[in-house]
């Protein structure tokens, strides 16, 4: 497969997304006393993994999702239906530290890697773009 004639002489940069879907309790333990996140509940945690790059001319893709998967189903598989404060690194399992902990174990292999976003419920989601350079 090549690209489009139009696009022989130009670079084609293109933003992949994949989705993934997991089931997992935790509670926060560093809310004020009193708030309802300090007990134990769970959520039906939506991750997208969000990689940009280049346009291979000759393949006519910056990367295989197969790839993507690659790095990141083993992850899910090992938050999944688990109690996310009793995985290494996730005592405190809130969104943003859970988005920071995915992009720690996935950027070193999956270089083109931009961002995280990890959603507890369709209305709340943390966007997470990598280490502040």
């Amino acid at each position: 497969m090549t690209l489009p004639e139009a696009c022989y002489n130009v670079a084609v940069r293109t933003r992949l997304e994949r989705s993934y879907r997991f089931e997992s309790a935790h509670f926060l333990p560093k809310v004020p006393p009193g708030h309802k996140c300090a007990r134990m509940h769970g959520h039906s945690y939506l991750v997208e993994i969000i990689i940009e790059g280049e346009v291979d001319p000759d393949r006519g893709w910056v990367m295989d999702f197969a790839e993507i998967d690659e790095h990141v189903t083993p992850l899910v598989k090992r938050l999944d239906h688990q109690v996310l404060n009793e995985i290494d690194g996730l005592a405190n399992p809130t969104s943003e530290l859970l988005a920071v902990w995915l992009w720690d174990r996935i950027a070193g292999g999956l270089s083109p890697l931009v961002e995280v976003v990890v959603s507890e419920t369709p209305t709340s989601r943390c966007s997470y773009r990598g280490p502040t350079r």
